[in-house]
């Protein structure tokens, strides 16, 4: 098992305390999360030192972004085995609990798109009711 600083130098990521501290919170996240919920875990740490080690994680392909229309970014740890890790897979959002998943095993179907255009990014999400909230 690799260690912490080693993953962030593998992602070409200079392994800072903060850095270091970040990343821990961000790969012990089981679902998506937002720079609030980094805040809380992180008392202690400045909100724009979190959101920078956010950004330098999603531009060096260690994190994608989500836009789920809730109002909040999210964020997931990338699992994804290629480097187009955000036009892999489907994210649900849950319009009853706000909370969004990854659907890692869901590929995002493939659009031919007209000629002339070129895809640079896609988000593709599904919004439903999540399974907790489907029991209620």
């Amino acid at each position: 098992m690799e260690s912490i600083e080693e993953h962030l130098q593998e992602h070409g990521v200079k392994p800072t305390s903060v850095r270091i501290l970040v990343w821990q919170q961000c790969a012990r996240q089981k679902k998506t999360f937002t720079l609030n919920d980094l805040e809380e875990l992180l008392p202690h740490m400045d909100r724009s030192s979190i959101f920078r080690a956010l950004r330098l994680f999603v531009e060096h392909e260690m994190l994608h972004e989500i836009n789920d229309g809730t109002g909040y970014q999210k964020y997931c740890v990338c699992r994804c085995s290629d480097h187009d890790h955000h036009l892999n897979h489907i994210h649900f959002t849950c319009i009853r609990c706000g909370k969004t998943y990854c659907l890692e095993d869901y590929t995002i179907p493939l659009v031919n798109l007209p000629e002339g255009f070129a895809m640079q990014d896609a988000e593709y999400i599904i919004k439903g009711v999540c399974p907790q909230c489907g029991k209620e």
